[in-house]
C-alpha cells in the first residue's frame, strides 16, 4: 500500500517560512555546571527549520526522530552537529533550538553561611545557516532599592524584587554562573533562597546602601560585558516588580560588538 506524502507536494505560493517545527518537547539534559563538573536537569525545546517556499509543509516526525539520537549527556555538548543533522534531513537552510531550564546553584547565606539550592531559568538559542551560532542567557532574581525612594524620604526607602535578565553570543567559553554574578553585582542585593535573622538584617542594609535604578543596572551590565574581550553580542534587561506602584519599571540594552577585542 502506498501512502501518501502530503507535506512534500509542491506549494504555488512561493512563500518560505522563516520557523517551523515542533515546540514544548519536555527533554532531559545535561549542563556544565562550573562547581560539580555536570548538572542533570530537565529543558523545554522548541524546535524549527526554515520551510523552503516551494514546499507544502515539514515532517513534523523527523524533529524527534533526530533528536532522540542526541540523548541527556549528548544534546547540548553536540548543538553544532545536532542542527546540522536537522537541516540536512529537512532538507531546509537554517535550523534552529530553543532550550530552556531551570539551573541550580547552591547559594550560602550571607552571615549565617547556610546554604540552600537557588535555580535560574536559563535557555540556549542556537542556529545553523551558514554558520553554527549561540546564545546562552540567563534571568537572575535580585533587590533593587529606589534612589529617588531613598534621597527624598526621612526613614527608609521603598525596594522591590527585580528581575535582570542577560543573554550574550561569545567566542571562547563563558559559564551561567558568571552571568549570574555579573547580574547580583550590579544589583542592590542579591536573592537567597534561605535566610536567619542575622542574614535578613544583612541584606536589607545592604540594599539600602546600594540604591540602583533599572537604568544604572543595564549601564553597568553593558560596561562589564562591553569590556569582555569574549563576547561579541550582548541582551540585558531590568524588570522591577515595582512596591509602591501598579506597573513594573524596566530598562534594556542590546548590543552587537563589531569583532572581537
Amino acid at each position: 500500500m502506498t501512502i501518501p506524502d502530503i507535506q512534500s507536494k509542491p506549494d504555488l505560493r512561493k512563500i518560505t517560512i522563516d520557523k517551523v517545527g515542533v515546540k514544548g518537547i519536555q527533554y532531559p539534559i545535561k549542563v556544565e555546571d562550573r562547581a560539580n563538573g555536570s548538572q542533570p536537569t530537565v529543558a523545554d525545546l522548541n524546535l524549527y527549520v526554515e520551510l523552503p517556499h516551494n514546499m507544502r509543509g515539514t515532517h513534523m516526525s523527523r524533529f524527534l526522530e533526530v533528536l532522540n539520537r542526541y540523548h541527556e549527556d549528548k544534546l547540548i555538548e553536540s548543538l553544532e552537529p545536532f542542527l546540522r543533522e536537522l537541516k540536512d534531513k529537512l532538507k531546509a537552510d537554517a535550523a534552529y533550538a530553543d532550550i530552556c531550564f531551570p539551573y541550580f546553584v547552591k547559594k550560602s547565606a550571607p552571615v549565617s553561611k547556610i546554604s540552600s539550592l537557588l535555580n535560574y531559568p536559563c535557555e540556549f538559542n542556537a542556529s545553523f545557516r551558514d554558520e553554527f551560532k549561540l546564545w546562552i542567557g540567563v534571568k537572575v532574581p535580585v533587590t533593587t532599592l529606589c534612589p529617588c525612594s531613598k534621597e527624598i524620604s526621612e526613614w527608609g526607602a521603598h525596594n522591590q524584587r527585580s528581575e535582570i535578565t542577560i543573554k550574550v553570543r561569545y567566542t571562547g567559553f563563558v559559564w551561567l554562573e558568571e552571568l549570574i554574578s555579573l547580574a547580583e553585582e550590579a544589583s542592590s542585593c542579591p536573592i537567597y533562597p534561605l535566610l536567619k535573622r542575622v542574614d535578613e538584617k544583612y541584606v536589607t542594609e545592604k540594599a539600602y546602601n546600594n540604591p540602583k535604578f533599572v537604568e544604572d543596572i543595564v549601564r553597568e551590565l553593558t560596561q562589564k560585558l562591553g569590556s569582555d574581550e569574549r563576547i561579541l553580542e550582548f541582551h540585558v534587561e531590568s524588570d522591577n516588580y515595582e512596591s509602591i506602584h501598579n506597573h513594573n519599571a524596566y530598562a534594556m540594552i542590546s548590543r552587537s560588538l563589531d569583532q572581537p577585542h
